[in-house]
């Protein structure tokens, strides 16, 4: 299983990183939206996407909207992974796409639910 994990944040990624591969998850990083669309075009193998809202060049809403809209990607499972946490923002992520939605700071169990919901993991 590959994660791909999309954040602005080295240090989100190496924290999303360390929790994946305890979960049996092998990882790719990107640092914004734009970068994260390059590699799964690149890829076939990402099994699931974490994905950060707030970031420079393309946020991870617009991020998911185009997931959503390439017919190659559409079916890719999406965790909004994210300070955003108010009802508005949850709702917004939900419609445009993103199967879940999980708030930082998070625990590795909560984590691990998520992926559970949207069948990441068994």
């Amino acid at each position: 299983m590959r994660a791909l994990v999309v954040d602005d944040s080295r240090v989100m990624r190496m924290v999303l990183k360390r929790q994946l591969t305890a979960l049996g998850f092998d990882t790719v990083e990107a640092a914004h939206g734009l970068e994260a669309l390059e590699r799964l075009r690149g890829t076939t193998d990402v099994s699931v996407a974490l994905v950060d809202w707030n970031m420079p060049v393309m946020s991870g809403l617009d991020l998911v909207r185009e997931i959503r809209s390439d017919p190659a990607l559409a079916w890719l499972p999406v965790l909004m992974v994210t300070s955003e946490s108010e009802l508005d923002a949850v709702s917004l992520a939900l419609s445009a796409g993103a199967n879940e939605y999980l708030m930082k700071p998070f625990t590795e169990d909560s984590l691990r639910d998520k992926l559970e919901l949207i069948g990441a993991v068994s």
